[in-house]
Parts: C-alpha cells; sequence; structure tokens
C-alpha cells in the first residue's frame, strides 16, 4: 500500500495557481523548437535559392509547429509541467518533436533512401497531439465541462488536421502535397476557433504572457543565428562588421517594441479578466496574434541570411549589387508581418493601436521599391533605421505611460 501511495504521489498533477511563473522544463522543452526554427529557415532558403513556394512551406510548416507548441502551453498554464505524469510527457514530446524537426527539409519533398519523411512528420505530428490529448484528459478529471471542451476543441480538430497530413503523405505530388497541408492547418485552426472557451480557463496570467514571451525571444534568437551562420564561413570584413550591427539593431528594436511596454500592458490587461473572458482574451492575443509576430522574425531571418551571401560572399556577388526578389520581400515583409501582428494584438488586448507602428509599415512598404535599387547593405541600413526609430520615437512619445507601466511591472514581480 504504501508504494502504491508513492506511485500515485510521484504521478500526481498539481493544478496551476494565480501568479505561477514558467518552470525550468517549459524553459528546457522549448529547446526543441529552437531547432525546429531553425529547420523553417533552412527550409525556404531551399540551399541558397529561396522562392516563394519554399517561403509558403516554410510558413505552412511553422504554423503546425506553433499549433503543437500552443497545445502545451495551454496544459502547461493548467497543471505544473515539472510535476508528475506532466513532466514525463513532456519529455516524450521532446523527442517526438525533435524527429519533426528533422524530417521539415523533407516534409514536402522525399529525399530518395530512409524512411517517407512525410510519413514520419504526420505520424509524429499525430503522436504529439494524441499525448498532449490524453494528459490534459487526465488533468481535466473531475471537470465534465472541461472534458466536452477538450472532445470538440482538441480531439475533433485533430482528427480533422491529422487525415489531409496522412493524404498528403501518400501523394507524391508537391502542389497537391502543399495544399493538402493548407487544408489540414485550415481545420485545425478554424475548428479551435469555432468551439468556443467556455471551459478553458487561463489559471495563470503572469505564466500565460511569461510563456509567450519567451517563445518571442526564442524566434528573435533565430534572427541572430542566421546573421552568425550567414558569415561563418567567410572572412571578415568591413561590411560583414556593419550588416552585423544594423541585423542586431533591427532585432534589438523587435524586441523593444515587444518587450518594453506592450508585452507587460497586456499581461495587465490579462490578470483584471478571468473565466471566460480571460480565456478568449489568451486565445486570440496570444494563441492566434502571436504566430504573426514569430512567423514575421522568421521571414526576416530568411531574410538576413540572403544579405549576408550579398555582403560577405563577394565571389559570387558585388557589395554594389542590389537584393532582389524573395530575399528583399522577406527581410522587409518579415518586419511588416512583424508589425501587424502587433497592431493585431495590441487591438485585442489593450483596445488600441496609437499611430506610430501603422506609420512604420506605411513607410516600409513606401521603402521597398527604393531598397529594390540600392546596395544590398544599404537596405538593411535603412531598415534598421526604421525599427530603430521607431522605438526611440515610442519611447519619448509614451515616456510618462512608459514608467507608469514599468514601474508597475517591477512591483507586482
Amino acid at each position: 500500500m504504501a508504494s502504491n501511495g508513492r506511485i500515485r504521489s510521484a504521478a500526481r498533477m498539481l493544478p496551476v495557481t494565480e501568479g505561477a511563473r514558467v518552470t525550468p522544463l517549459e524553459l528546457f522543452f522549448d529547446l526543441v523548437f529552437v531547432f525546429a526554427l531553425t529547420q523553417v529557415t533552412e527550409l525556404m532558403a531551399g540551399d541558397g535559392k529561396a522562392t516563394w513556394d519554399g517561403v509558403g512551406r516554410g510558413l505552412l510548416v511553422l504554423a503546425l509547429l506553433w499549433w503543437c507548441w500552443c497545445c502545451f502551453a495551454w496544459l502547461g498554464n493548467s497543471v505544473r509541467a515539472d510535476e508528475g505524469f506532466t513532466k514525463l510527457a513532456l519529455f516524450a514530446v521532446m523527442a517526438v518533436m525533435f524527429v519533426v524537426a528533422l524530417t521539415i527539409p523533407e516534409a514536402f519533398e522525399d529525399l530518395p533512401g530512409g524512411l517517407p519523411a512525410p510519413l514520419v512528420f504526420a505520424a509524429c505530428y499525430l503522436a504529439v497531439r494524441l499525448l498532449h490529448f490524453l494528459v490534459y484528459w487526465q488533468a481535466a478529471t473531475g471537470n465534465p465541462a472541461l472534458r466536452r471542451q477538450l472532445l470538440t476543441t482538441s480531439l475533433l480538430p485533430l482528427i480533422a488536421g491529422a487525415t489531409p497530413l496522412f493524404a498528403a503523405a501518400a501523394i507524391d505530388d508537391v502542389a497537391t502535397r502543399t495544399a493538402l497541408w493548407a487544408l489540414a492547418l485550415a481545420l485545425d485552426y478554424s475548428l479551435v476557433l469555432l468551439g468556443g472557451v467556455k471551459a478553458w480557463r487561463i489559471n495563470s496570467a503572469a505564466h500565460w504572457a511569461e510563456r509567450h514571451a519567451l517563445i518571442v525571444i526564442v524566434a528573435l534568437g533565430e534572427s541572430i543565428v542566421s546573421i552568425g551562420v550567414g558569415v561563418t564561413a567567410l572572412p571578415i570584413s568591413w561590411p560583414i562588421i556593419l550588416g552585423s550591427v544594423f541585423g542586431v539593431a533591427i532585432a534589438g528594436a523587435l524586441w523593444w517594441a515587444y518587450f518594453d511596454m506592450t508585452a507587460l500592458m497586456a499581461e495587465h490587461a490579462l490578470a483584471r479578466v478571468d473565466g471566460s473572458a480571460r480565456a478568449g482574451l489568451g486565445r486570440d492575443g496570444y494563441t492566434y496574434l502571436h504566430l504573426p509576430l514569430v512567423a514575421g522574425i522568421i521571414v526576416m531571418s530568411l531574410g538576413l541570411k540572403k544579405v549576408f551571401e550579398y555582403v560577405g560572399d563577394t565571389g559570387h556577388h558585388e557589395l554594389s549589387d542590389p537584393l532582389h526578389g524573395v530575399g528583399l520581400f522577406a527581410l522587409y515583409g518579415g518586419v511588416i508581418i512583424y508589425l501587424l501582428g502587433h497592431l493585431g494584438f495590441k487591438l485585442r488586448t489593450l483596445g488600441h493601436v496609437g499611430w506610430t507602428r501603422p506609420a512604420a509599415v506605411a513607410l516600409l512598404v513606401v521603402l521597398l521599391p527604393v531598397a529594390d535599387r540600392v546596395p544590398a547593405l544599404v537596405a538593411l541600413a535603412m531598415l534598421a533605421v526604421v525599427c530603430v526609430v521607431l522605438v526611440l520615437v515610442e519611447t519619448v512619445l509614451y515616456a510618462e505611460s512608459r514608467r507608469e507601466v514599468r514601474a508597475s511591472a517591477a512591483a507586482s514581480h
């Protein structure tokens, strides 16, 4: 009996309470997604020949990875990730997700030899989602309303979304396979949205906001990696140094735009409501509207990789060469997507957007034709200036509000 009691104690699930923070295991869990995001960027890059099709497929993979990550963000806000069966499940998911990441380069075009990668991808995706459902089902013991919600907004979307993925794995045509992936994601995302949030709960606003803030940092880390990887095999030069400074300045400005005020104010807004109202705010503002933030950063990372091909590889490019096509639109378009995601996030969580970020988006759209005619390094510098000026203007313009928000956040934490 004592032995059985110890087993039950080890397997227990501890509910998350208000004020809880992200656990070290959840940070460890995110390391798998660091590698997965790197693989997505490589898929978009297409061995140095970035194409619109490659970018589109990369975004499909990213959207699927994001949905997997979100499933466990919800679970980790319901029961502690580092206790009982939840901890064991997270380690299992990490192993399966690493296999998913390994198959990303072959997700649409299977290489000869070895296992069929599209099928392995679909099977691993199904395993991850099933693990999430089973652990959440156990966590919902004694809560019939939540179990009904799990059936309609977890199991049903899982079945509807996984079916086209397995169908895609059985088809050799890349275009058809891509269309089936798009169908799978459309079904999964829309069914969860239509299922509502009546029984979902966000137990800790602080944990929820911090969890999503950390995945934004993970994505920004990928942008820094893209800078380093792009010049690793090249001799150091002044253009590479300047380009690195501009790239880090852009990443830093994007970090500032999110973390300096927006993330803090959104967390406060989330903490002020409870029940289904908080769940709805968390779903819309974070589960859905953080995807364009992460996607924008990853697309921009592709643009940074292309810039450093032009700046550092003097054997194939002149320093005066403009950055054309996919590379240029990824560089500027990634930041535009990121800022548009900010507008949606602020509108949903705070009820306003201000004028500075819409103005920055409009300016970047106007600058695109100019960037297409100037050297790649100059195009990068122009983007860096716009991003840095944006955060400087906001820091000065909203100085009083900024002091209040940051002081309040410091006091509460």
